[in-house]
């Protein structure tokens, strides 16, 4: 025989029942409890670390999920309901809203359980807090807007799920309607009666309770999984040491950083930090001293980091020290780019003197003695003259140029079409005419090349000049400069080989930042700002939005190569550069 079949209970079955009910509810509630407090570690180490493993978090809402849906299920036998239904109410829709569990109802119907709440009988409820017996759906007008019959409802109760805070001497303090409890369809053919209510209503509030406690204790878990996510997500590393020594917290930033390969939570932060600087950092601040920001220089993957460490003590309100906290960032660009504009305002004082010196010395020259020189002698005072002139213009415009970039100022390019061979010829020529003799230049083409490529024939001509200048100063040695050109349908490649001294593997991509310069002892007495490269990039992929990357081997030479596109989008290109 079925349970549903079988007679009334009597009351003091009922009372029983609910007395049993409502000591699972109170042991529930103490296990949330608990497990809020967090597992039974040493009072510092407690608020140090996370609340609870989260296979203990899973398990308390399965628990809570299980409780509530067995006291749906007795609420049924009891009521001797076909279906028992829950209404939660949302806040931001303004609705109550059908939620699990639920007895008797399928759940892609209970989905679509819900009503605004303050329509129909379930909005009456919910807004009053006074709970109502219907005892024929479709007669009674109270109901009709209710999506009753989804659900096949002909008769029910309807009861406000109220939540309670009490003070010390157990008096109500605050109420709070947080949705409501259907029971539908007495079994039997019979009706629900006030008795059946007042049962009801006692039942709520446990129901109630759950709820309101599993809900809570969902947000709680939710925000500290955002807190996780977050922690996990910043770029720089964190470091959590609860005062007993023990490392509570580590995002994988800080792991990548040091080169933890295992997981250290919950170790000795001696046994894995592994860095006596990093470990004396810590041996401070966990005997309450601040300290000041340390810098560590560590070998990650085969390369020098320099890292920068910055930590606290960490302390509740009451001025109790929990742990320590640590702050590691990787600062090994910062510091090289520090460097490399010191060695920059070096370069480039001493760039500025050179032609300087240069036009003054010949300048005095000339006002000295005009009448004991030749007409040649002048004319080739002059010409030097004019030559560091423009060797000062050169390097004022690359500082403005520079400027102008940092800025995200416009390079403001003029788009023509031209014909590309005689820009590689004229190029040729200039630095053909500046070189001492040591170095043969040539031109290769390997096809026709574009009798209308559309660019800004200034901006190439410099960067061909650049990369031609560049080739020969780092052939001090002299040797063949070549400059190869073919035209590849849509795009034109364009490469200018020297038989140099070569650029270093780990150096071929940075020979395009700015400042950046190989140091090294064939190069140290090569002067230059460590900007001409940096602007032909910004020239090659913003002007033409084209690309531009280098091939070396030292000691055997170096090729730069440019690609750019045929026919470029100067609209597009405009914008880039807007």
């Amino acid at each position: 025989m079925n349970q549903f079949d079988s007679h009334e209970p009597d009351p003091e079955d009922l009372q029983k029942k609910i007395e049993r009910l409502e000591a699972q509810v109170k042991k529930l509630l103490e296990e949330q409890h608990r497990a809020k407090a967090g597992p039974a570690t040493p009072p510092n180490a407690q608020e140090a670390t996370s609340s609870m493993p989260m296979q203990a978090e899973g398990q308390l809402i399965t628990e809570a999920d299980a409780t509530l849906r067995r006291l749906v299920q007795r609420i049924a036998m009891i009521l001797q309901a076909e279906k028992v239904a829950i209404m939660f109410y949302d806040r931001e829709r303004g609705e109550l809203i059908g939620i699990r569990p639920a007895f008797g109802i399928e759940e892609e119907r209970l989905t679509h359980f819900r009503v605004r709440a303050a329509h129909g009988i379930s909005g009456e409820v919910f807004g009053s807090g006074v709970p109502a017996v219907y005892h024929d759906v479709l007669a009674d007008p109270r109901t009709q807007e209710d999506p009753f019959s989804l659900l096949n409802v002909t008769n029910g109760i309807t009861v406000p799920l109220i939540l309670e805070k009490r003070d010390e001497e157990n008096r109500v303090v605050d109420r709070n309607t947080i949705g409501v409890l259907h029971a539908f369809n007495k079994r039997h053919g019979e009706n629900f009666d006030d008795e059946d209510m007042r049962l009801l209503e006692r039942l709520a509030k446990n129901v109630s309770s759950i709820i309101a406690n599993l809900q809570l204790y969902r947000e709680v878990v939710e925000e500290r999984e955002e807190l996780l996510q977050t922690f996990e997500s910043i770029t720089f590393g964190l470091i959590l040491v609860s005062t007993e020594g023990r490392i509570s917290q580590i995002n994988s930033s800080a792991r990548q950083l040091l080169h933890l390969r295992s997981d250290p939570v919950g170790k000795n932060y001696k046994d894995h930090l592994r860095n006596d600087q990093l470990i004396a950092f810590f041996d401070n601040l966990l005997l309450g001293h601040e300290t000041a920001k340390l810098e560590l220089n560590i070998e990650i993957g085969g390369a020098q980091r320099i890292l920068e460490v910055q930590g606290t003590v960490v302390r509740n309100e009451e001025g109790k020290q929990l742990g320590a906290v640590a702050i590691v960032n990787d600062v090994t660009d910062i510091r090289n780019v520090d460097k490399m504009k010191s060695s920059f305002v070096a370069m480039a004082s001493h760039e500025l003197r050179t032609p300087l010196t240069a036009i003054k010395g010949f300048v005095r020259t000339l006002l000295d003695g005009e009448d004991y020189f030749t007409a040649s002698d002048r004319h080739e005072f002059h010409s030097i003259i004019d030559q560091e002139c423009d060797r000062l213009r050169r390097l004022i415009d690359d500082l403005l140029n520079t400027a102008r970039i940092e800025a995200g100022e416009s390079l403001k390019p003029n788009y023509t079409s031209f014909a590309l061979k005689p820009i590689l010829e004229k190029a040729l020529m200039i630095q053909n005419q500046a070189t001492d003799g040591r170095h043969q230049l040539s031109l290769e083409i390997e096809n026709d090349l574009p009798e209308d490529f559309i660019g800004d024939q200034d901006k190439l001509e410099q960067v061909l000049t650049n990369l031609l200048n560049n080739a020969i100063k780092y052939s001090p040695g002299g040797g063949k400069i070549t400059i190869h050109a073919k035209n590849e349908g849509e795009d034109t490649l364009i490469g200018v080989q020297d038989e140099g001294l070569g650029i270093p593997k780990d150096h071929l991509t940075k020979v395009f930042e700015k400042f950046h310069r190989v140091n090294n002892e064939d190069n140290r007495k090569i002067y230059g700002t460590g900007l001409g490269l940096y602007l032909v990039q910004n020239l090659v992929e913003r002007v033409h939005m084209g690309k531009i990357w280098a091939e070396s081997e030292v000691g055997v030479g170096s090729t730069f190569w440019i690609r750019l596109p045929n026919n470029l989008d100067i609209e597009k290109a405009k914008t880039m550069n807007d």
